[in-house]
């Protein structure tokens, strides 16, 4: 329970620095890319502990979740850009 706890904590974060990192107009505004920053960090830690990276319960680095969430909000903004 404290791992999944940390995690939102962390995306909360990481949301906020991706936004920053990636100015702009984003579909849904700083709501959304908070969401995608908790998300992120979700991805961030279930991919770093399938290859190896993080032992089993332990949430992903701060870099590593600001990249997933940067890669997330990439996709999101290519999926649902304004026309």
């Amino acid at each position: 329970m404290g791992s999944i706890l940390t995690t939102l904590i962390i995306g909360l974060l990481v949301g906020a620095v991706a936004k920053l990192l990636m100015p702009g107009k984003d579909p849904g505004g700083w709501i959304v890319t908070i969401l995608l920053g908790i998300a992120g960090a979700f991805v961030a830690s279930y991919l770093g502990q399938a290859v190896g990276w993080y032992q089993p319960g332990q949430p992903a680095g701060f870099i590593g979740s600001v990249v997933g969430a940067i890669l997330l909000l990439l996709l999101y903004r290519f999926l649902f850009r304004r026309s």
